[in-house]
């Protein structure tokens, strides 16, 4: 069984209306997620999450203790990935969309997020971050 890494971040930021989160829509498979990527040699996974979001986003952001999830699935047979997932905040929301990978970028309301994303795994990890951010519905 082969064995991939990869880490990013749930993205948000604090408009008039409320918490937004970052939400981007991959070339690849046309799913909406957050930024991600492979882990590079030397990295730490802290390090990798903060490039990837630079590179597919151009945000640079602000992580916040105590919000570390891995979530771990098969993407094709015989590969298992593990993707850690932090929590960052984006003082600086001008978004510079990678164009290789990204095919659309939004920010959508915090509580309105799990309606976008596609996969189970990511619905989950907005509802972690709603309550680490306290802002139980």
């Amino acid at each position: 069984m082969k064995r991939e890494k990869s880490c990013g971040a749930l993205v948000y930021r604090d408009k008039g209306r409320g918490t937004e989160l970052l939400l981007l829509k991959h070339k690849y498979g046309g799913h909406w997620s957050f930024p991600k990527g492979h882990m590079e040699a030397g990295e730490t996974e802290i390090q990798t999450a903060l490039r990837e979001v630079k590179e597919e986003t151009g945000l640079s952001i602000d992580l916040q203790d105590g919000f570390r999830h891995a979530v771990e699935y098969f993407p094709k047979p015989n590969v298992k990935k593990q993707v850690v997932y932090f929590l960052g905040y984006a003082g600086d929301d001008h978004v510079v969309k990678q164009e290789e990978e990204i095919s659309e970028i939004q920010w959508v309301l915090l509580e309105k997020a799990d309606t976008v994303v596609t996969f189970k795994n990511d619905k989950n990890l907005i509802h972690r971050a709603i309550s680490h951010l306290g802002l139980g519905r």
